[in-house]
């Protein structure tokens, strides 16, 4: 009897042939083979490679789990954001790509200001805070979340990866003090009846929903903000696809200036932003 032998190739082979996505087992399949840092060329490089049994047991395990729609960054419990290696799993949620448009815009804020102080509500995996902090190391950085099990998360992070992040643990500014020349905040903005959310019952539910219209922790958000801002200081959020001009509205009702939106990687408004009006 013919032995069957698994190589790189065939795994990925069978692999898309059960419907995965080719660059979710790709780097599934990477992290099997203990070269998360490779790069999918590695894998075309080494494609008649054997795999043992237990990594080709190990890899359609996670092809299954990932076919039932969890994420890749749980399954490997790594995912990049802005250059960083984050450690991620089921207490936070998985950070998304376009999140680093936030990011961009917070540091473009920041441009100028010596030592400024920044405060990230709901930090999750303390992926903004971080990035924040890994590029304006002169930077104040409170980052915090209602979520013990999140800050867990995000404090291992700010360890591991030797970031002087302060962390609390906030119900959105509960337990917030003093005035900040920026807030960031990726809040949850589902609706609780949204369609998608199947999609993501893998990810905390509390990082997602935010009552009947997805809005109810922006609104807290922005009605708060100015309390905690020095004047001339920015709040920027991210927000749902469709949730720009309601968004703005908040922000214009609290008194806010020169509110505005930024696109995300696909030219969708994400992220909504405005100043605190200056002392006149």
């Amino acid at each position: 009897m013919k032995t069957i032998v698994n190589t790189v190739a065939s795994v990925l082979a069978g692999a898309q042939a059960q419907g995965l996505e080719r660059v979710d087992a790709q780097w599934l399949l990477l992290h099997v083979l203990g070269q998360p840092d490779a790069g999918r060329a590695w894998l075309i490089a080494h494609g008649g490679d054997a795999l043992t049994n237990a990594q080709s047991d190990r890899f359609f395990s996670f092809c299954a789990r990932r076919a039932e729609g969890e994420p890749v960054a749980y399954l490997t419990g790594q995912r990049g954001f802005y250059g960083l290696d984050l450690q991620v799993d089921a207490r936070v949620l998985d950070p998304r790509p376009d999140t680093e448009t936030l990011v961009d815009w917070a540091l473009e804020r920041l441009a100028g200001l010596a030592t400024p102080r920044v405060l990230d509500l709901g930090t999750g995996s303390g992926a903004i805070a971080l990035a924040i902090a890994q590029a304006r190391p002169d930077a104040v950085v409170l980052a915090v979340d209602a979520s013990a099990g999140a800050l867990a998360v995000a404090r291992a992070n700010a360890e591991r990866l030797r970031l002087p992040v302060r962390f609390a643990q906030s119900d959105w500014f509960s337990k917030v003090q003093g005035a900040f020349e920026l807030i960031v905040s990726n809040p949850p903005y589902i609706a609780e009846q949204d369609p998608h959310l199947p999609a993501l019952r893998h990810e905390p539910r509390s990082a997602l929903v935010s009552g009947s219209d997805g809005l109810r922790d922006l609104r807290t958000i922005a009605a708060a903000g100015p309390a905690h801002l020095v004047p001339g200081g920015w709040l920027l959020l991210e927000h749902g696809w469709d949730q720009a001009g309601v968004v703005q509205a908040l922000l214009r009702a609290q008194g806010f200036e020169q509110v505005q939106t930024r696109n995300d990687l696909a030219g969708i408004g994400r992220c909504s932003g405005a100043r605190q009006p200056r002392v006149k």
